[in-house]
């Protein structure tokens, strides 16, 4: 599932090819993505010019010239590419060629350009909110963890009074923006923490490990544009490289790169965890023996 790391990389490659471009028209192919009318969403954009691109959460924002705002979801298997315009001869799936088969919705710019959001499962959604509605949707998330409003003392605060497992309570929109499974799971290898451990269980020491590693993870994944485990791809159709960086997600069976014990998977919350059991154990290590290095 498209996070953080995927959800900036399209941003940043789509911002220059859209931004003071005017929508055309919008081609909508499957229209269950739409959490507005076709109808409503091809008048409401025809003839606007896109301001700007940006993202909040795991969520990419078309910012419209009259204030409103287009938000799409990439769901489990979305993508939003920017592509040469083809002929419309072809059938849907074959019109982009391998990197856009499962086009659900195009946004035809003036410049010749397609805006494709493609996905192959349309658990996606595409929403065109007002300045107001799309502001406090905005306010229903958590703050951004690449920024300064996430703050080792508020990660701290939030973690001491919940009771839900730590992986759980990460992966909570409301309480962090655009942190997903495969992160969560790589910062609390690296911060040695279980990820089924009670929030409450945290330490104040662990919380600052794990805000590091959490920035850290993020800001590496966001420079390797992204992991490609199956279906995501950046602005341009190609792969993210952070896979080859994954120290325990998807790793079962493997040894783990720090103490050579055996990587686990193990499923709660309806999700899978992956885990060292020697470098993450159940209970809390003391301050004096944490090292959050792979060393």
């Amino acid at each position: 599932m498209p996070e953080l790391p995927e959800a900036e990389t399209i941003v940043r490659g789509i911002r220059s090819a859209v931004s003071g471009r005017r929508i055309e028209d919008v081609e909508v192919l499957h229209r269950d993505v739409l959490v507005v009318a076709p109808t409503r969403l091809r008048k409401g954009l025809a003839g606007r010019r896109i301001a700007g691109a940006e993202r909040r959460a795991k969520n990419i924002l078309l910012e419209m010239d009259d204030g409103s705002v287009v938000w799409i979801n990439l769901g489990m298997t979305g993508s939003v590419l920017a592509l040469p315009r083809p002929p419309r001869t072809s059938p849907a799936r074959a019109r982009y060629g391998p990197v856009a088969t499962h086009p659900a919705v195009v946004f035809l710019l003036g410049d010749g350009t397609d805006l494709v959001f493609d996905d192959s499962r349309r658990f996606g959604t595409i929403r065109h909110l007002d300045a107001p509605t799309s502001e406090a949707r905005s306010r229903t998330f958590g703050p951004e963890p690449l920024t300064d409003e996430f703050t080792p003392a508020g990660l701290w605060d939030g973690l001491r009074v919940s009771r839900a497992p730590v992986r759980s309570w990460l992966l909570d929109q409301r309480k962090l923006a655009g942190v997903g499974n495969i992160y969560a799971n790589e910062a609390l290898f690296m911060a040695r923490i279980h990820p089924a451990r009670r929030a409450c269980t945290v330490r104040r020491h662990e919380a600052d490990a794990l805000h590091h590693t959490l920035r850290s993870v993020l800001s590496d994944a966001v420079r390797a544009e992204g992991t490609t485990i199956r279906d995501y791809r950046n602005a341009q159709g190609g792969e993210g490289k952070y896979g080859r960086e994954l120290k325990v997600y998807g790793q079962e069976g493997s040894p783990c790169i720090r103490c050579s014990s055996i990587v686990q998977r193990v499923v709660f919350g309806d999700r899978s965890a992956f885990l060292c059991p020697t470098c993450q154990p159940r209970r809390a290590v003391a301050r004096r023996t944490q090292n959050i290095g792979l060393t």
